[in-house]
């Protein structure tokens, strides 16, 4: 059997000198206009007929369009006039998705301002080329109505380019180079590992490992908060509160930068040393979905505590972590290398014992304590829930293997709290306090 290729994205800065960066101001504006007349069209053909308009119908009028605006939707490619179209074929889908799996709020598809569009996808050697760097300091992206785009390739670009994304992050410019690929597969290990994420530590594994979470926007809180008040303060138009704008932007970059290095060093060195390795298929968007409000049944407009403060906090420490832009990344890299990753049901992982299934207790959020068996680690057990439920063994791997298969990390960011943090007797539990509103969160 045939290898199926694998895509892979590359993300460059460009570097478009002035009046390159004009037109391609206008290239982004001038799509924004098509993908927004599409959805009127969309909306107001099933608003006032009942008619569902087609990507195939939308995509026919493009010659029509072109020819009536040579100077405006004629300068551009028309091939990437068409990956404008299906972006909003792959929004509506997504609608209907929603729609029929019965949510109370599925989201019609809204417009989008300038500057909210920030991206066109063109398709390689049709309206847009890319040319590696070879001896020189630049690649080059040539885009139609933009011009020859100087690019820094920081790493090799593998494959064959398949499409090319013209893309403004604030006042950056970066070039996107999908490819496709064959996967080359890792030389097997013959290890296989469940993983527990969480809040307190990002990740525990079957074997003991403990991975400590970053909390990368906590450490970039208060330089954040005090930019927003500064920016609320100022004047709306003035300069100071567009160099605000964008130090805060600058800010909340840096915060997405951090997160995804380490997601992506984290995923690789767990692909590296595990052919298998088994994840909870956890809802993060359902589990930081704010607490429905609880009316009070004496008082007609009153309300009941619904704990939503605390539920705040808790939802902004899930979102820090970013439990499912992890699994993603993992995934990605495990299907690049050959690897296996399997999802499981999260339910009950961490209070049900790993060696003889019943159900514990747990009076803090780092300890169980099973009848059978005793104290134990939470997240190693429920890292080893986890491997059994994949079908990877019973979870409880003897020492010399534990030792074999403990992932060396080699990023100096993520620092491990302890080895074999589950085969060690923890503290006597403490007695059981009653959570603070707004306390901070942890498992």
């Amino acid at each position: 059997m045939e290898p199926v290729p694998v895509k892979r994205a590359y993300k460059f800065r460009a570097y478009p000198t002035q009046p390159q960066e004009g037109r391609a101001a206008r290239l982004l504006a001038d799509h924004c206009d098509l993908y927004n007349a599409a959805l009127l069209e969309r909306r107001e053909a099933w608003r006032m007929r009942r008619f569902s308009v087609s990507y195939g119908m939308q995509s026919a009028q493009l010659k029509e369009i072109r020819r009536a605006d040579p100077d405006g939707q004629g300068r551009h490619s028309f091939t990437a006039q068409q990956q404008t179209l299906r972006r909003l074929k792959a929004v509506f889908a997504a609608f209907h998705g929603r729609v029929k799996a019965g949510k109370t709020k599925p989201g019609y598809p809204r417009f989008k301002p300038y500057q909210r569009f920030s991206q066109v996808m063109f398709v390689a050697g049709d309206g847009a080329r890319w040319q590696p760097r070879d001896a020189g300091k630049w690649a080059t992206a040539t885009f139609q109505a933009v011009g020859t785009v100087k690019v820094r390739q920081h790493r090799q670009v593998h494959g064959t380019a398949k499409t090319l994304q013209l893309k403004r992050e604030h006042r950056r410019w970066y070039v996107i180079v999908t490819t496709e690929t064959e996967p080359v597969p890792l030389p097997p290990t013959g290890q296989a590992v469940g993983v527990d994420v969480g809040v307190v530590r990002f990740l525990t594994t079957s074997d003991g490992e403990v991975i400590a979470n970053p909390r990368i926007l906590a450490k970039s809180a208060e330089m954040i908060a005090d930019l927003q008040r500064r920016m609320a303060r100022a004047r709306p138009g003035s300069g100071n509160r567009r160099r605000l704008r964008r130090a805060l932007a600058k800010e909340w970059r840096k915060v997405r930068n951090r997160r995804r290095d380490f997601c992506h060093k984290t995923a690789r060195a767990l692909v590296d040393s595990c052919d298998t390795i088994a994840l909870e298929n956890l809802n993060a968007a359902g589990m930081t979905r704010r607490p429905a409000p609880r009316p009070d049944p004496e008082r007609p407009e009153g309300f009941l505590p619904n704990q939503a403060a605390a539920k705040a906090g808790l939802n902004k420490s899930i979102l820090d972590a970013g439990w499912a832009q992890f699994q993603a990344i993992l995934a990605g890299k495990a299907e690049s290398a050959g690897r296996r990753v399997v999802l499981v049901n999260p339910a009950g992982t961490s209070i049900t014992c790993c060696q003889c299934g019943q159900r514990c207790i747990r009076p803090r959020q780092d300890t169980v304590i099973c009848p059978g068996h005793g104290t134990m680690d939470a997240d190693v057990n429920a890292a080893r829930n986890i491997f059994t439920r994949a079908g990877l063994g019973s979870g409880r791997a003897a020492p010399a293997a534990r030792e074999a298969t403990a992932f060396r990390r080699q990023s100096s960011h993520a620092s491990i709290i302890g080895q074999d943090a589950g085969w060690r007797r923890p503290a006597p539990p403490r007695r059981p306090t009653r959570p603070r509103p707004g306390g901070t969160p942890t498992g």
